[in-house]
């Protein structure tokens, strides 16, 4: 189970602006009735190699009985140009009772090539992105508005040594009822290899706010080990709690 694997698919339009202040998203993931994890997503300015790059990072982690029966602890970091919203460094670092992942991968993109430290240097496609990047990227060079217009968006994305096509279908609005209200929302699936985490590559469904904002609040998933939802329950920037004001 890919805990924030699963969180970075909820980050369409996270982020307005790359001027904003740290902001900080929560969320809990729920199998049935049973609360099984909790994925925080942060962002914030920072410099890497002395230049400007806007860093990302996830860690879900599993609680309760299910972190008792299967403790996972996983970290998913990204840093990107703030000019091309394209990564310049990840970092996936997995937990998973005894399996171990560590990899950090360096991208040159004026060479269409990568440099990982578990596989070394491979050439990649234009545009390369890792699984956190991906939607912040999509969300700047404008594929939702291309999205909703009903028009094909499809970006190469490397991810734990493969490198597959992520395509994303809109499929209309819906509301729902959430923790902050009734909420107008997006649908949006986002289409990953079968077998990679879900049962087929129908089996997301992410819901994104249908106002400035444009929050990813909900998401349900059909996964090789069962059904899981998953919430957001808390949006801060600058540890200031904006959910307040929806």
């Amino acid at each position: 189970m890919r805990i924030t694997m699963i969180v970075s698919l909820l980050l369409v339009f996270v982020l307005r602006t790359i001027a904003q202040p740290i902001e900080e998203m929560e969320y809990i993931l729920r199998f049935g009735f049973i609360h099984g994890g909790k994925a925080t997503v942060t962002a914030q300015n920072v410099k890497l190699n002395k230049k400007p790059a806007i860093h990302y990072h996830l860690r879900g982690r599993t609680i309760g009985l299910v972190d008792k029966i299967y403790e996972v602890n996983d970290v998913y970091e990204s840093w990107v140009n703030p000019q091309n919203y394209l990564p310049v460094k990840s970092i996936r670092n997995v937990r998973e009772q005894k399996y171990r992942f560590y990899d950090e991968v360096t991208y040159d993109h004026e060479n269409d090539s990568l440099f990982s430290l578990k596989s070394g240097r491979k050439k990649v496609p234009n545009n390369v992105n890792d699984m956190v990047s991906v939607f912040f990227y999509i969300r700047q060079n404008h594929f939702f508005d291309n999205l909703l217009a009903g028009k094909n968006v499809e970006i190469p994305v490397y991810h734990g040594d493969d490198l597959f096509k992520m395509h994303l279908e809109y499929l209309g609005i819906e509301t729902i009822d959430t923790k902050i209200g009734k909420k107008v929302c997006y649908v949006v699936s986002p289409k990953v290899p079968k077998g990679k985490l879900f049962k087929s590559s129908d089996d997301l469904k992410i819901y994104i706010t249908k106002d400035e904002s444009r929050l990813p609040i909900y998401a349900e998933f059909n996964l090789l080990v069962g059904s899981l939802k998953c919430e957001l329950i808390s949006y801060k920037i600058n540890g200031m709690d904006q959910l307040a004001k929806q």
